[in-house]
């Protein structure tokens, strides 16, 4: 075989393990299946919920009775779950959520069951989940950054905020955001603050305007078919009653008040709500709530940036050991990754300080950094 045979057969040959590599990975729907890290490494699983968003045909009145037929007709999420998963015991108390929306607002309807409704904190954009409270996360785009948050408690007080990255790689959180067009309501199925009884629960509605969300979407409404990376929290203290009043319990041996539960729709692996990347998907469909139904697009892109998620995370244990960022995937095998079980080509551009991640797919080019956050050229 004459030398350009040998060149070209080289070639053919890197082009079908590359190419076979992509198939066999859009082949596999389930998150988890490459094994990215060693046994003993503790990383998160992605386990995201995903619910289709049906269209309305007239706009919700938003006053916390979800007794518009709308409501009705569609079907409520799965009850929350521990924050950190389904290994954990299940909530005492059954919390679900339904969504809605129409050409001007995003709709969500929450049903909290609480035997002992409560809430003091009525300033707005005060620390609301120091009350029991119900919190919702948007992040329209799925690139963890610029993302929305919205808590709310039984009194109906709020807190709306932007987060430019997470926590995490610096935030910051931008507490003088405003929701104009919010709109919010609370209906107590019992008495609030009343500790001489048992009461069923309470309801939060919710109308959210897609014009107040445009900066974080490229200043754009949903369109048919997309999913955004949404979640929802409880926060629910432990509490005693004490002078006719709901007082936080206190550990007995240290004196601090106990820590609080979180649970939440889209399990995060940890106590932690500012991983996007683990929030659920909600998909608009084009059909209206009540006709034909539309099943959720498992979107095989996803998992490729799970993959670019995984690097960001080993990265972040690099840097933690040695005080910088890999420059070769292989390094970070000295962590407990598995760079060789990514099933396409891959490159590190390293920086000052800094890195970018590139990974070729037959789902397009995809791209992460040091702050985590994940683009595309297409």
């Amino acid at each position: 075989m004459t030398k350009r045979w040998l060149i070209l057969a080289g070639l053919w040959a890197v082009y079908f393990s590359v190419t076979q590599n992509c198939l066999v990975f859009s082949q596999k729907n389930n998150f988890n299946d490459l094994i990215l890290w060693k046994s003993e490494i503790n990383i998160p699983q992605f386990d995201p919920r995903s619910y289709v968003c049906y269209k309305v045909s007239s706009p919700i009145v938003v006053d916390g009775k979800l007794n518009e037929e709308a409501w009705q007709l569609v079907p409520w999420t799965e009850p929350f779950m521990d924050i950190r998963g389904g290994n954990f015991p299940a909530p005492p108390f059954e919390t679900k959520v339904k969504i809605l929306w129409d050409n001007n607002f995003l709709y969500i309807a929450a049903q909290l069951e609480e035997p002992h409704v409560h809430a003091y904190i009525t300033q707005r954009d005060a620390v609301i989940y120091q009350d029991n409270d119900f919190e919702v996360f948007i992040d329209p785009d799925g690139d963890t950054h610029l993302y929305y948050e919205l808590e709310i408690n039984a009194l109906n007080t709020i807190w709306d905020l932007l987060l430019v990255k997470p926590y995490r790689d610096g935030g910051p959180a931008i507490n003088g955001f405003d929701t104009k067009g919010l709109k919010t309501a609370v209906f107590i199925d019992g008495t609030l603050n009343n500790p001489s009884d048992i009461d069923v629960g309470w309801y939060v509605e919710i109308a959210i305007p897609f014009n107040a969300l445009a900066e974080i979407n490229n200043n754009r409404k949903p369109k048919v078919g997309d999913q955004w990376r949404i979640n929802f929290s409880r926060v629910q203290w432990h509490t005693e009653v004490i002078h006719g009043k709901y007082v936080k319990v206190k550990d007995k041996i240290t004196g601090k008040k106990l820590s609080e539960e979180n649970w939440v729709w889209s399990p995060q692996g940890v106590v932690n709500m500012h991983r996007p990347e683990t929030w659920g998907f909600v998909q608009f469909a084009d059909s209206y709530v009540g006709n034909a139904e539309v099943e959720f697009d498992n979107k095989l892109v996803e998992k490729v940036k799970w993959v670019l998620r995984n690097i960001y995370f080993a990265q972040k244990r690099y840097y933690s050991k040695f005080g910088e960022y890999a420059e070769e995937m292989k390094q970070l095998s000295t962590i407990g990754f598995i760079p060789q079980n990514i099933p396409f080509p891959f490159e590190i551009r390293k920086g000052w300080g800094s890195y970018v991640v590139k990974i070729e797919t037959i789902h397009g080019i995809w791209f992460i950094n040091n702050i985590g956050k994940i683009w595309s050229d297409g």
